[in-house]
């Protein structure tokens, strides 16, 4: 492992300035447009939202708004970060031939020390595209731990575990306990932990109620992979007569908060147990797309009262940890799902990939919007640039219109991370270089 300063919170994340965004436009809840608003931080909080020139100093930092929205940060909701090593690796693939052939037997060969650097090659390119948290689950996990802190961004935290057969249970759980437990509550707050079990088809029903039961004990969530594909579906029902959803709630897996990544067959009895559990459901529409593993329902799901979040998945996958994009792709898929232009509107589109993102990292009521008392996590994106003229629509310039490119600053808990885009937590060049050179022993 390489070692950083664990545990000890820098005084960049540990903010008391009190901070101006003057003249900005706010997309506040509900995807409410707030034209001309001065912004007003403090304690890494907003307490303030008022007219342009309303707002009363002093202020130990002030941004100019003007040109520019202010939006909720987003929330990647599944992904694999150190998976940038795999971008590209594979195309055309469906999602067992790509995780047997070309994903599984190389990460075989993965060390702390690609970890340590791919992990944050995708934390530099989510932040760059205006994310301020994420769930990840995968190996050497206590390096994307060290990543996250050193980043500045909010992340829930598991190891990925697989354990197809009984040897595999106990040593597989000590691994999730160990992580969850050192990294729980860590970086000034912004770092959770979760269990992981990676999916039904990769954990038998004896890691399930061991890990359910660590959970409840150690008061974390679940975190897993969900009725991705058909054949895993049709395999289920063939081996145990239940749905995936239906045999996880058989199992109690339920009981704890669950985010369930993909659920893209899913029945109506399936997006009823999830309802009624209060199971968020990562959305992942690129990587589901690339992999042809289906559409997720989407409406059926936000209609039934599932929160419904956005994830990239891996970058080996979905090519890109572009939350822009995915609102994107998700808005339109789920249109063309129902055939019907107003089966996911704008409004919904980002409070997938802020408000419900924020819940399904359990931070619910803590952040997700722009509104007074929610700590600062935010993003100004520029719209001077031409994919952004004429501006009938901020909110709808954002979700089909704006590129990473146009993220011009990003804060979370009041702390910039990125300002006129400048990375100000990550040294790019490093971090780009090195990955550069330890790529050379996958070719």
């Amino acid at each position: 492992m390489l070692q950083l300063a664990r545990h000890v919170p820098w005084l960049l994340y540990c903010s008391t300035m009190r901070m101006l965004i003057s003249n900005t436009t706010v997309i506040g809840e509900g995807g409410a447009v707030l034209p001309a608003t001065d912004v007003i931080i403090d304690g890494g909080k907003y307490v303030g939202l008022l007219p342009t020139g309303k707002a009363q100093g002093p202020f130990d930092k002030s941004i100019s708004g003007e040109g520019k929205i202010l939006a909720p940060g987003l929330f990647n909701a599944h992904t694999h970060l150190a998976m940038t090593l795999f971008r590209g690796k594979a195309a055309d693939m469906n999602l067992m031939q790509w995780l047997e052939e070309e994903i599984w037997p190389v990460e075989k060969k993965l060390t702390a020390e690609d970890v340590h650097w791919f992990s944050r090659l995708g934390l530099v390119e989510m932040i760059r595209s205006g994310t301020v948290g994420f769930a990840d689950m995968y190996f050497f996990m206590d390096e994307v731990a060290q990543a996250a802190e050193e980043a500045g961004l909010r992340a829930l935290l598991s190891y990925g575990i697989i354990a197809p057969s009984a040897d595999r249970v106990e040593p597989e759980l000590r691994k999730a306990e160990e992580f969850a437990s050192a990294w729980n509550g860590t970086a000034d707050g912004r770092i959770t932990t979760a269990f992981s079990p990676h999916a039904p088809y990769t954990c038998g029903p004896e890691l399930w109620s061991q890990a359910t039961k660590l959970a409840r004990e150690l008061k974390i969530p679940i975190h897993t992979h969900l009725a991705e594909t058909k054949e895993e579906v049709d395999r289920m029902r063939e081996q145990t007569g239940r749905t995936p959803v239906e045999w996880l709630e058989g199992l109690g897996v339920f009981s704890v908060p669950t985010l369930a990544a993909h659920c893209v067959h899913v029945t109506e009895k399936d997006c009823n147990i999830l309802a009624a559990h209060r199971v968020a459901v990562a959305h992942c529409p690129t990587s589901n797309a690339r992999l042809a593993c289906g559409i997720a329902p989407t409406t059926d799901l936000l209609n039934g009262g599932v929160c419904v979040a956005l994830g990239t998945d891996g970058p080996g996958s979905s090519g890109s940890l572009d939350l822009l994009r995915e609102m994107r792709m998700a808005a339109m898929l789920g249109k063309l799902r129902q055939t019907d232009p107003q089966a996911i509107g704008v409004d919904q589109t980002l409070a997938m990939a802020s408000k419900n993102g924020a819940a399904a990292l359990g931070l619910r009521n803590e952040t997700g919007t722009i509104a007074e008392g929610k700590w600062a996590d935010g993003i100004l994106v520029a719209r001077r640039n031409a994919h952004m003229i004429p501006g009938y629509s901020p909110l709808t310039d954002l979700v089909y219109s704006a590129e990473k490119a146009d993220v011009e600053a990003v804060f979370v808990k009041g702390n910039m991370l990125m300002e006129g885009r400048r990375l100000l937590t990550l040294d790019e060049e490093r971090i780009t270089a090195k990955c550069r050179e330890l790529v050379g022993k996958y070719r």
